[in-house]
C-alpha cells in the first residue's frame, strides 16, 4: 500500500489506526490530500503468532512492562490495534462526551452504516461461549450477546484468528477505511517513525520522520495525530507542546480459567457475549484465547498443571475502569493499579469464578493483570479543546488519548466516531 510521495500535502495524519483511517479516508473524500504515516509494516495480515508478536509483543515497541509488572500492549501495525482486536462493538457513551461539548450521535449514526455492528449469529458462537452464557444466566446475570464488528458471512466457526489478525477479511479493521482512502487518492508511508510536529509563526506546519534509516521532512498546514494513548502524548512533549504531565487509563483485564470435563474446544470467536456493569465499572465476557496465549497465561502463574488443559478450559475475561494516573516517558510507561482499580478486580474477579464453577468448572484460577487500551493521556478539556485541537493551532489529536475520563470498554466504535466529527469539522476550515 506503500507509495511515493507528492511533494505537497493538504493534512498528514500520523498513525492509521481507527482514528487516523477514518480522518483520512473523510478527507480523502473531500479531494484533500492527504498523508498518512505509519509506524507499523503494511504487510498482508496472516493470522500467525509470529506475526502476532511482531505487531504487539516487541518491548518498547507494542509491549511495555509497568513498574508492578503487569504488560500493556498496543498493535504496531497499519489499521493498528484494530487489526489484533477482538472486534467487539460498543457505541460512545454519548452524556459523557456531552459534559465536554462534544455531541456525537450524528458520528454514531454515520458509523452504523458503514460498519458491521451486530450480534453474532448462533452458528458462530463457540461451545465455551455457550456454557459461560448458561452458568452467568443460571445465576441472574444480564449476559447478553456482545455487537461485534465482523462480518458474519465471511466468518468461520471453530476459528481462533481474531487476536492474530483475521486472514479472511470477516473482522473489520481499520485497514478497509485506509484502503477506501488510498482509492481516492490519500498516501500511505509504512514504517515511517514520526519524531516531532513542525510548526511555522504558531501554527503546525508538517513532520519530521525517520524512514528507511533517513531522517525526513513532509509539510502540510493541518497535521493530526492519531498514533495512540502512548504515541500521542509522546509527540506532543518532543514537540513543546504538551501541557501537563500525560497521565492516562490502561483499562487492566484479568482473565479467569477453569477446566471442563465434557467440552473439547478452545477456538472460538472470544467476547461473544458479556455483561457491562456500568456503575460499577465492570466488563465480563468470555474470552477464548488461542493455545500458546493461553498457555503463557497459565505458566505466568505457576499453574503449570494446566498447560495441556486448553481444550477444556472456559476463560472469563474480567475488565475494569481504571482511575487515571501514572506516567509515560520518552522511553517507558508507568500505570500502577490503584485501591479502586484492585478492589473492581476483585468484585469482578469473584463474579467470573463464580459463573464458571456454576458452568462446572474445575481447578479455576486468575492470571496477573494485563491492559491494551492506553488512552486519556490527551484529554479533552485539558490536552485539547472540544474540535481535538491542541494548544499549537491546526495540530490535532484523535485517537484514544483524548477520551476525557477513565474508560473501561472497547474504545473503536468511539474512535470512529470522533474521527467523523473532526473530519467534518475540518472540512469547514480547509
Amino acid at each position: 500500500m506503500t507509495a511515493v510521495l507528492r511533494s505537497s500535502h493538504d493534512v498528514i495524519v500520523v498513525g492509521s489506526g481507527p482514528g487516523g483511517a477514518t480522518v483520512a479516508r473523510e478527507l480523502a473524500r473531500q479531494g484533500q490530500k492527504v498523508l498518512v504515516l505509519e509506524q507499523g509494516s503494511d504487510a498482508p495480515l496472516r493470522g500467525s503468532l509470529a506475526q502476532m508478536a511482531a505487531i504487539a509483543a516487541v518491548p518498547g515497541r507494542g509491549l511495555f512492562i509497568n513498574r508492578d509488572a503487569s504488560l500493556l500492549l498496543q498493535g504496531i501495525t497499519v489499521g493498528g490495534s484494530s487489526a489484533i482486536n477482538f472486534a467487539t462493538a460498543m457505541p460512545p457513551p454519548l452524556p459523557l462526551f456531552a459534559r465536554y461539548g462534544v455531541d456525537l450521535q450524528h458520528a454514531v449514526d454515520a458509523v452504523r452504516r458503514e460498519v458491521p455492528m451486530a450480534p453474532l449469529p448462533d452458528a458462530l458462537i463457540g461451545p465455551m461461549a455457550q456454557r459461560i452464557a448458561v452458568g452467568a444466566k443460571a445465576l441472574g446475570h444480564a449476559w447478553k450477546k456482545l455487537d461485534k464488528m465482523i462480518y458474519a458471512d465471511q466468518c468461520r466457526s471453530a476459528c481462533w484468528r481474531c487476536a492474530y489478525g483475521c486472514p479472511f477479511g470477516a473482522k473489520w479493521t481499520a485497514r478497509r477505511f485506509l484502503e477506501d482512502a488510498l482509492t481516492l487518492g490519500a498516501q500511505l508511508l509504512a514504517s515511517a517513525k514520526v519524531l516531532r510536529v513542525l510548526s511555522h509563526k504558531g501554527q503546525a506546519s508538517g513532520v519530521e520522520f525517520i524512514h528507511q534509516g533517513r531522517l525526513q521532512q513532509a509539510s502540510a498546514p493541518v497535521v493530526v495525530l492519531a498514533g495512540g494513548g502512548i504515541a500521542s502524548p509522546r509527540l506532543l512533549k518532543a514537540s513543546g507542546v504538551a501541557s501537563a504531565e500525560p497521565r492516562h487509563f490502561s483499562d487492566p483485564v484479568v482473565a479467569v480459567m477453569g477446566s471442563v470435563d465434557d467440552l473439547d474446544g478452545g477456538a472460538e470467536v472470544p467476547m461473544a457475549a458479556g455483561m457491562h456493569l456500568e456503575t460499577e465499572g465492570i466488563m465480563l465476557a468470555d474470552m477464548t484465547l488461542p493455545m500458546p496465549m493461553y498457555a503463557a497465561f497459565a505458566a505466568q502463574v505457576g499453574r503449570f498443571d494446566r498447560l495441556l488443559a486448553h481444550r477444556r478450559s472456559l476463560t472469563l475475561m474480567v475488565k475494569v475502569r481504571d482511575e487515571i494516573g501514572g506516567n509515560i516517558g520518552p522511553r517507558w510507561v508507568n500505570k500502577s493499579l490503584q485501591a479502586n482499580d484492585r478492589q473492581k478486580l476483585a468484585q469482578g474477579v469473584a463474579m467470573a469464578k463464580a459463573i464458571l464453577a456454576q458452568a462446572g468448572a474445575r481447578h479455576i484460577f486468575k492470571t496477573w493483570h494485563f491492559a491494551a487500551h492506553p488512552g486519556g493521556s490527551v484529554r479533552i478539556g485539558e490536552g485539547v479543546d472540544s474540535n481535538l485541537q491542541s494548544r499549537l493551532k491546526n495540530l490535532y489529536v484523535c485517537d484514544a488519548s483524548v477520551i476525557p475520563e477513565a474508560w473501561g470498554l472497547p474504545p473503536t466504535v468511539t474512535l470512529l466516531c470522533l474521527a467523523k466529527r473532526l473530519a467534518w469539522h475540518l472540512k469547514s476550515g480547509l
